[in-house]
């Protein structure tokens, strides 16, 4: 990493964490919303799709979350067109274990050759020769579900030993899959819904940061009631700043091994959320925001 991109990063909110032997600071972009309506098709604003990840990377990120299931094939193909050839600091993180049908439903995709066909999709749409980080996606669009990951896992970890994955992690994933995983393979992140209404893997997340392993929270307003919406916005209000500002500041504050990855297709929308997630909350702050997922 050059001396620019050094102090590029070290200025985002959060410092660094090592995904492995990668290092990322810890606000990252999720490249999702750049594709079409419903995540289908390619963006209404190509050129600006493609303004939005050259910010990313200008404003130091180099931890950018994507998937072929987006689009599909539409986020990837984007990323290699914007950032194409990448600097050795960029670390590009994606997922494998669904597609997208007709209806724009998700529907899994774990079978081994699914997850073959995924990865190689994936090399040949970012232009690349292995890649840095695949989750593995369980569940299902409602959540996580219970069961086995072993054969897919293990699919996975096939293709890595074949040097076409540097490391591993899961999404979408139970407490006791995100364990099985680890008695297979190393993993290096945890990709679940989180946020300050939704707080059903807290010890998960204390778990995983003894361990040095990621957790990295998508959904960070989704599925608040209107009652915690409110009380989110009075906050918001107090402190001058977005309900989103407040949400990002306050996960960074949640643990050193969170990483944020929000998403938007609009370069004046990146910046306020790069601004926004170093927000400084006081210890009233933090208090008040917790009693939102209280119960």
């Amino acid at each position: 990493m050059s001396e620019t991109e050094n102090a590029l990063s070290t200025s985002l909110p959060g410092g660094t964490w090592a995904l492995g032997d990668l290092t990322v600071p810890r606000f990252g972009y999720g490249a999702m919303q750049l594709a079409g309506p419903g995540v289908m098709g390619p963006p209404a604003d190509h050129d600006g799709a493609l303004a939005v990840l050259r910010e990313a990377a200008a404003l130091g990120i180099t931890h950018i979350d994507t998937a072929g299931a987006y689009g599909p094939r539409v986020t990837n193909r984007l990323i290699r067109e914007a950032l194409h050839p990448y600097p050795a600091s960029l670390h590009l993180v994606t997922k494998v274990g669904a597609v997208r049908d007709q209806q724009g439903g998700w529907p899994p995709a774990r079978e081994p050759e699914d997850l073959r066909r995924a990865v190689h999709e994936n090399l040949e749409d970012l232009g690349l020769d292995a890649l840095d980080v695949v989750n593995l996606r369980l569940g299902d669009a409602q959540g996580p579900r219970p069961g086995s990951l072993a054969a897919p896992f293990e699919a996975l970890v096939e293709l890595q030993q074949q040097g076409l994955i540097r490391h591993l992690g899961v999404s979408n994933a139970t407490a006791e899959q995100v364990a099985e995983a680890q008695t297979i393979a190393p993993i290096v992140c945890v990709q679940n819904a989180y946020n300050l209404a939704h707080r059903q893997d807290d010890e998960l997340i204390d778990e995983l940061a003894g361990k040095g392993i990621a957790y990295v929270p998508f959904f960070p307003l989704g599925g608040f009631t209107p009652l915690q919406s409110t009380a989110l916005s009075a906050v918001a209000t107090r402190l001058d700043a977005t309900p989103m500002s407040v949400a990002l500041a306050w996960l960074l504050r949640r643990s050193p091994n969170v990483l944020l990855i929000p998403g938007t297709s609009s370069v004046a929308h990146l910046r306020e959320n790069v601004a926004g997630a170093g927000l400084p909350l006081s210890d009233e702050d933090l208090a008040e925001l917790d009693r939102i997922g209280d119960g």
